[in-house]
């Protein structure tokens, strides 16, 4: 069975939000990737995608989780793979890490990354949602 909803997406500004109440992490990055910079964030849990399918039931369904990865595309992919598998908790977190670092949001190790544009997320939100994604939104929103 495949789902046809749209996963849901947001940017690092409301992600790092969602972090900091208490959001599970799930980084589908691989083993090399994260040992030359991660997310630090007090609750994340790192299942390479080339992994996933092993160990998918490692991410609890009982709670908010975001999935991340490098530039948003595979975790996007795992984000799928979970809602195909039940899971209705789960969202992806837009533009990856590259954006996340970009924005000055905690990492451990270290990434060159100019940010030339402006910050579309300051407002922060409760919903499920940010100004990523609004349909004008394209990659160099900012977010």
């Amino acid at each position: 069975m495949e789902i046809k909803e749209k996963a849901a997406e947001i940017c690092p500004t409301t992600t790092y939000k969602f972090a900091q109440e208490g959001a599970l992490l799930v980084d589908v990055r691989e083993n090399d990737e994260v040992q030359e910079l991660a997310y630090d964030v007090p609750n994340i849990l790192y299942i390479p995608l080339s992994e996933f399918e092993e160990r998918f039931q490692e991410v609890p369904q009982d709670r908010e989780v975001i999935l991340v990865c490098r530039s948003g595309g595979r975790s996007l992919k795992a984000t799928y793979y979970l809602m195909n598998h039940g899971y209705t908790n789960v969202t992806n977190m837009q533009y990856g890490m590259l954006r996340w670092a970009e924005k000055g949001f905690p990492v451990k190790g270290r990434l060159s990354v100019n940010n030339p544009s402006g910050n579309c997320c300051s407002t922060p939100s409760t919903q499920r949602s940010s100004c990523c994604d609004s349909p004008n939104s394209d990659d160099s929103s900012g977010c």
